[in-house]
């Protein structure tokens, strides 16, 4: 497999998830402004969407989107899912509100916003952020086993962060739980955000 990247962004989800698998993959850095790779091709001409993640199965299907991905992983490697009759289910229910309801909520920070913009960007996200909050049980979002979906909260966490949102001393405690995660820690260090910067600018 190959997974189509830019450091920090919601591809770093993936990255994470792939590592807790144990699935093999490599990976191209993608400069998301002028849609280049690091091997100098044009991106838009691998992925028309212009956006990251991509993942390139080994049979050269091309699968997008981080709830189409991540779902996909969750699949090949069933404990990155909660488990039970709805399980999958309600993988899809907690990675699609992540994608449509947090995820684009950090838009006008990427953008030249107004203040006005942004401090209503703020609350939005506070607000989904506390609405997950109550969502995590025990350790993690479904209990003591982490999943696909932890890895897409961790990276809106980092992000969360970085534009100084204010995180609540929970999820606070949460990410620093899966901060320690062996898979993370190597994921974050590939993608070069930790040690000079462990809450570097993403792209996304």
């Amino acid at each position: 497999m190959k997974l189509y990247y830019s450091p920090g962004a919601c591809s770093l989800a993936t990255r994470i998830s792939l590592h807790e698998a144990g699935l093999a993959a490599e990976f191209e850095r993608v400069d998301l402004k002028a849609k280049m790779t690091e091997q100098g091709c044009d991106y838009t001409a691998i992925n028309p969407k212009g956006s990251v993640p991509m993942l390139v199965l080994d049979d050269g299907t091309a699968v997008t989107e981080n709830v189409a991905i991540l779902e996909l992983i969750a699949d090949r490697e069933p404990k990155l899912g909660p488990g039970g009759p709805l399980g999958r289910t309600r993988l899809i229910e907690i990675l699609s509100y992540l994608a449509t309801e947090l995820h684009i909520a950090f838009k006008p920070f990427w953008r030249d916003a107004s203040e006005a913009d942004q401090a209503r960007a703020d609350e939005t996200v506070a607000r989904h952020l506390e609405f997950l909050e109550n969502h995590i049980v025990e350790m993690y979002l479904f209990g003591p086993r982490f999943t696909v979906a932890d890895a897409y909260l961790f990276v809106m966490l980092r992000w969360a962060k970085r534009f100084g949102v204010p995180v609540s001393s929970q999820l606070n405690g949460y990410f620093e739980r899966v901060l320690e995660r062996s898979t993370v820690r190597r994921a974050l260090i590939e993608e070069e955000l930790i040690g000079a910067t462990l809450i570097a600018v993403p792209t996304c």
